[in-house]
């Protein structure tokens, strides 16, 4: 088990360092230079150029790139060219943001997907096709269109939530549970539906096993078959469904926070790309490379643990 973590480990680190290998000739290859976007359009040339020359911009992309990697490492991921900040405390508050987002939309939608998914399967029949309609139903409808309707009918009609803003859970636990109330919603609709059809297909595979008959037919307790052997079996891929759930959820949440105003890594990355500002651009990429490097190998460690034959492996 040791010897797993430690590969699953090293494979993590290479995979943020190409990565952050990746996003710093992307950023290079963006069209200005520091200067240019740093002082603007009405900057003269020889200022461009003395900027560029004191922030490093003219040396060599190899010492470019280990001289920020060693930032980096430190936990200095640079300056805004527009507005000076410090990239690290300007992400350091937006991460709490998108990762309660897609923490709440994945527990929410698991919760619901779960119930609606085991249903469907055991009862089968008529609720079967019930379920599977709404389901297809949440599938189809878009993320924009729900968050939408959501604000109109909670917000706008009855003022049961606010339309938008954050509040940080150090300033009120309420209102920040409140704030994040309908982008949550919105977000879980559509993966409450994946995750629902993921836990419908893998429970009837389970219902269908061997060792499932035969708990039946010595009187094993109905739901101690479905609730406890049928689904610990079907758990695999559930599990592997919620996590990438949350994946998509953490890096697809752009509609969400541009919707609901909500100051996240999302609404960042969209604004580091339109003003060109490098510094913002890489350490966004890079701080969500780690969290889903992260979660993959949480992902990991799980399956391992959950499967008899990988974890006698």
């Amino acid at each position: 088990m040791a010897m797993f973590v430690t590969k699953r480990l090293l494979m993590a680190l290479a995979t943020v360092l190409v990565v952050a290998v990746l996003a710093f000739l992307l950023v290079h290859a963006m069209p200005g230079s520091p200067g240019a976007v740093s002082l603007g359009a009405g900057a003269s040339q020889d200022a461009i150029d003395q900027l560029n020359q004191s922030l490093g911009w003219n040396d060599p992309l190899v010492v470019q790139f280990f001289r920020w990697l060693g930032d980096a490492i430190q936990g200095n991921l640079g300056s805004s060219l527009i507005d000076g900040r410090s990239v690290s405390a300007d992400l350091a508050t937006r991460l709490p943001v998108t990762a309660s987002l897609a923490a709440g939309a994945t527990i929410l939608s698991a919760i619901f997907g779960i119930i609606l998914g085991v249903t469907a399967a055991v009862r089968g029949g008529f609720l079967d096709q019930l379920i599977g309609g709404f389901v297809g139903l949440l599938v189809a409808l878009p993320a924009f269109w729900i968050g939408v309707i959501f604000v109109y009918l909670f917000a706008v009609q009855s003022s049961v939530f606010p339309a938008t803003g954050y509040v940080p859970f150090d300033v009120s636990p309420q209102d920040w549970a409140m704030s994040l109330a309908l982008p949550v919603i919105t977000l879980a609709v559509g993966g409450a539906a994946f995750i629902a059809r993921q836990t419908r297909a893998s429970m009837l595979e389970a219902l269908q096993q061997e060792h499932i008959r035969t708990l039946r037919a010595t009187a094993t307790p109905t739901w101690k078959i479905l609730y406890v052997h049928a689904l610990r079996y079907a758990s695999l891929p559930i599990v592997a469904g919620i996590a990438l759930q949350f994946i998509g959820l953490f890096g697809g949440s752009v509609i969400a926070e541009q919707l609901f105003a909500m100051p996240g890594l999302g609404q960042a990355v969209q604004t580091s790309v339109s003003t060109h500002d490098a510094p913002a651009v890489q350490g966004v990429v890079v701080i969500a490379t780690v969290v889903v490097v992260a979660v993959n190998l949480v992902l990991e460690l799980a399956t391992k643990f959950l499967d008899p034959k990988l974890r006698a492996s």
